[in-house]
Order: structure tokens, then C-alpha cells, then sequence
């Protein structure tokens, strides 16, 4: 299925929202990062109805951001569990800077609710930017210039 884009759209943004935008995309993406799988489990921990739901997961499956696995309990039938796919799991670190952006600017009294830590000591780890050898560069020395896909004024 062909991602929907909005005519004329050259924004890398603007097209990433069509898809991502919705309303529970990417929590999903977040409880599966999490390990949360299951439909049920997923539905539970998001509070979502299940039609709504049902057509995220479909949804984000057609545009290969998750695939669909069979699993089956001892005793009961055939279920589906979710699991990111590449472009899934390139979604990390957006959803750590919204995180880390979430963790400062409408913080939580409970503290965060999600860490992003290395996997191999459980240091916390934050997004940065790194220019092309790996340097990390402050915000402030990031620039925002039209790229050569923008349309000159």
C-alpha cells in the first residue's frame, strides 16, 4: 500500500504526519518498543476502543512500520502479536525526543514514564545532534535551512 501524501507535499514532516499523526500511532509504536504486543495487552494499556485500534494496527502494518505474527496459547486459537519492522524501530529515537522534549516541557508530577537507557550498562541515553563524524553539536549551532527538495520563495 502507498503511503497517503498530501498533494505537492515536500515537506518530510507534513508526510510523516499523515502517516504517523494519528491519534495512537505512535503510542502503539511505543508499547510495542515496550514489549507489549498483544492486541489485548496493547488495547489495556492505551484505553483505546477496539475498532480504533483494530485500524491503527492495520494501518501501520500496510505502511510496514509493524509486521503481523501468528501466535497460538496452549488451548486457545490463533492470535496476531505485533513487532516492529526496520522503519518501526527507526522510529526510536523520534519517540525518544519526544520523550526527552515531553520529560521538560509538560512534565509529569510521577516523573517520566518511559527511560531510553543503553542496553548494555542501563545508562541513560539522550537524542542529540552529531554532525557527519559522529561529533555531538549543541541546539543552538543547529541551523534549519531549506533542503533541495523545498520550493524557493
Amino acid at each position: 500500500m502507498k503511503p497517503p501524501s498530501p498533494v505537492n507535499e515536500r515537506c518530510s514532516i507534513a508526510r510523516t504526519l499523515v502517516v504517523l499523526g494519528e491519534k495512537w500511532a505512535l503510542l502503539v509504536v511505543r508499547d510495542i518498543a515496550l514489549g507489549v504486543t498483544r492486541f489485548a495487552d496493547i488495547r489495556s494499556r492505551l484505553e483505546v476502543a477496539p475498532d480504533v485500534l483494530s485500524d491503527r494496527l492495520s494501518k501501520l502494518v500496510d505502511l510496514g512500520v509493524i509486521e503481523r505474527r501468528a501466535y497460538r496459547d496452549e488451548g486457545a486459537r490463533q492470535r496476531d502479536e505485533y513487532t516492529l519492522t526496520a522503519a518501526g524501530a527507526a522510529l526510536l529515537p523520534v519517540l525518544g525526543a519526544l520523550s526527552q522534549w515531553g520529560d521538560v516541557h509538560v512534565a509529569s508530577p510521577w516523573g517520566p514514564a518511559t527511560r531510553y537507557v543503553d542496553a548494555r550498562d542501563g545508562g541513560d541515553v539522550r537524542i542529540a545532534f552529531v554532525d557527519a563524524h559522529g561529533r555531538a553539536v549543541d541546539r543552538e549551532q543547529v541551523a534549519v535551512v531549506p533542503g533541495p527538495g523545498a520550493l524557493v520563495a
